[in-house]
């Protein structure tokens, strides 16, 4: 535990410093350090606890040796026996909490769901992972904003993207970027046959306006009418928008030209507000996938890499069966799991990876 050593003082220096009007006015170093003063303040209120707890241990094991009276005695001994069950505990908790986080976990999160492999039937499949998403933010108490889609021929969505906005959500949702398989026997199938298809899920930290730089200046809009059916507004005005950025690739040194729509909201302003929100996340994501890729070879089995090209989940309907590749975790809850129930999921993967990040930093 001698890593817990300056913790205080760091944290006095930063409850100054986040009240001194020169670091306020730095927005991006300001909201740096309004996260290292939570951080620390969760830190230091475990070490208290790990502190205290020691300190009833000692006490009571004083008491045993000098006490004779039996009931003074015997609640010594259930304060030991408390104690030294807590300790190790605690001392878990701070292990945890000392490991560096992803800066990007407490951010809102981008999600693009497109239907792999399999035609109709990945469209489909594409549409019941959104639909689950969907379920599972309303558990979280998550907001979910659609920003685009492209519906399949037979239903569900060759292509998705939405905006999960809450609490700590890319921090969650990391662990759903990759490819997710379904065995099943499709709608369009006569003979009864279990078919085999795919959908990509990629989970993108949204980025803030300080994350990345953009010459706002050199966006070129296009506005048009949003298409779909029904509603007097949407044929009629001009609410869709379309951006065009050249941005210089830092790995390739190629100026690329991005091109995004956005015909969410039947509000122009609100919808150029939301396509800059997405070109931000775009090249936010370009510009951090080397990042992406250092840490994912340091840790060749970390649960979250971000790789989207691996296999991560099967979901098999005839035997109603949930399995994740990355921690052998199997279930026989698929209707519950595809309603949104995913959180038990979830929270192995991230003992998982906590117990990684214990390891490579020999904690």
């Amino acid at each position: 535990m001698s890593r817990l050593e300056g913790l205080d003082s760091r944290f006095e220096e930063v409850a100054t410093l986040i009240t001194d009007p020169a670091v306020i006015a730095d927005q991006p170093r300001y909201v740096r350090l309004t996260k290292e003063y939570h951080d620390l303040e969760e830190i230091l209120k475990v070490k208290k606890r790990y502190e205290n707890t020691l300190r009833s241990l000692e006490e009571s094991k004083e008491i045993l040796a000098a006490e004779s009276d039996e009931e003074m005695r015997a609640l010594a001994r259930e304060e030991i026996d408390a104690c030294s069950q807590l300790i190790p505990e605690l001392e878990e908790q701070i292990k945890l909490l000392l490991i560096p986080a992803d800066p990007d976990d407490s951010k809102n999160a981008v999600l693009e769901i497109r239907g792999g492999t399999g035609g109709d039937e990945a469209a489909l499949f594409a549409g019941d992972l959104f639909r689950m998403y969907q379920k599972y933010a309303e558990r979280k108490g998550w907001q979910l904003a659609v920003s685009s889609m492209s519906e399949g021929a037979a239903g569900g969505y060759k292509e998705i993207v939405c905006t999960l906005t809450g609490d700590g959500v890319y921090g969650t949702m990391k662990y759903e970027s990759g490819v997710h398989r379904v065995q099943r026997v499709p709608a369009t199938e006569t003979q009864g046959r279990v078919h085999t298809s795919a959908a990509t899920v990629a989970v993108l930290p949204e980025a803030e306006e300080f994350d990345v730089e953009i010459h706002e200046g050199e966006i070129k809009w296009d506005t048009f009418r949003s298409g779909g059916a029904g509603g007097q507004n949407v044929n009629k005005v001009e609410s869709g928008v379309r951006l065009r950025y050249n941005w210089k690739n830092p790995v390739t040194g190629q100026v690329e030209e991005i091109l995004i729509e956005c015909t969410e909201t039947r509000d122009q302003p609100k919808n150029k507000e939301r396509a800059l929100s997405r070109l931000r996340t775009f090249i936010y994501d370009k510009e951090h996938q080397k990042y992406l890729d250092d840490i994912a070879s340091r840790r060749k089995t970390m649960v979250s890499t971000g790789d989207r090209s691996a296999k991560i989940r099967t979901y098999n309907y005839p035997q109603g069966r949930i399995t994740d590749h990355r921690i052998n975790y199997t279930v026989y809850n698929l209707a519950a799991f595809m309603d949104g129930d995913i959180q038990e999921c979830i929270d192995r993967l991230i003992v998982a990876e906590n117990t990684e990040k214990l390891k490579e930093a020999e904690l």
